[in-house]
C-alpha cells in the first residue's frame, strides 16, 4: 500500500528538503560484480539469468528500509511492498515494461516473472503494478558490453534504476559491470553501498 508521509517525521526529512528541488538530485554508482556463481545457479536450476538478477535486486533491496520510500511530485511516499521492473522485447520487436512483484521465495518470483513477461511479449502491452508497489527499474542491454548507464532525471521518474549489459568472460571468472542510480532524497551513499554489497 502507498501512503504519503510527512518528510519531517521521517529519517529522510533533512535529505528530502535538501534534494527535493535540486536540478539533478540523482546519483549514479558504477560497480563490477563477479557473477560466476549466479551463472552456475542459472544453469543448474534452468532459470533465466535475468530473472535471477531481478530477484537478487529485490532480495538485496528488501532489507533496506530506504527502498520502501520514494520522493515524487514534491511528496514523500511510503510503501510496504517492492517490485522489480524489467524491459521485455515483444513479438513485434518493440520494448515494453513489466513489473514483477518481489517475493522472497525465488520459485514464486520465477513463476511470476515467466508468466508476466510472456504476457507482455504476447500482448505488446506494459504490465505495471501501479501505486501499490515501490518499483525498482532495470534495463538489460545484453547485446553490448557497457560499463553502465547514467539516466536523464525527470520529476516523473524518481525510482531507483539499475542497468547492465553483456557479461564478460575471463579465464577464471565472469564479471558484469552494473550502474545503480537513485534519488538522493530517498537514500544516501551509505544505504546505496550497503545495497550494492548485499547484491
Amino acid at each position: 500500500m502507498k501512503q504519503e508521509i510527512n518528510p519531517k517525521d521521517s529519517p529522510r526529512g533533512f535529505a528530502f528538503e535538501l534534494w527535493k528541488t535540486a536540478g539533478m538530485p540523482k546519483v549514479t554508482i558504477f560497480k563490477t560484480f563477479n557473477i560466476s556463481r549466479l551463472l552456475k545457479v542459472a544453469k543448474r536450476s534452468r532459470m533465466k539469468t535475468n530473472m535471477l538478477m531481478c530477484w537478487c535486486i529485490g532480495y538485496a533491496a528488501s532489507g533496506i528500509k530506504e527502498f520502501y520510500t520514494l520522493p515524487a511530485g514534491g511528496h514523500l511516499w511510503q510503501y510496504d511492498r517492492l517490485a522489480v521492473n524489467t524491459v521485455v522485447k515483444t513479438a513485434n520487436d518493440t520494448a515494453h515494461l513489466c513489473d514483477i512483484p518481489y517475493s522472497k521465495n525465488v520459485h514464486q518470483f520465477n513463476e511470476d516473472y515467466l508468466q508476466l513477461t510472456r504476457h507482455v511479449h504476447d500482448t505488446n502491452e506494459d504490465h505495471l503494478l501501479g501505486d501499490e508497489y515501490m518499483v525498482i527499474d532495470t534495463s538489460t542491454l545484453a547485446e553490448c558490453e557497457i560499463d553502465g548507464v547514467a539516466s536523464v532525471y525527470s520529476e516523473l521518474f524518481t525510482n531507483p534504476f539499475l542497468a547492465w549489459g553483456k557479461y564478460r568472460r575471463k579465464l577464471f571468472k565472469t564479471t558484469l559491470p552494473l550502474s545503480f542510480q537513485f534519488h538522493h532524497a530517498q537514500m544516501d551513499g551509505f544505504e546505496a553501498a550497503r545495497f550494492l554489497n548485499k547484491l
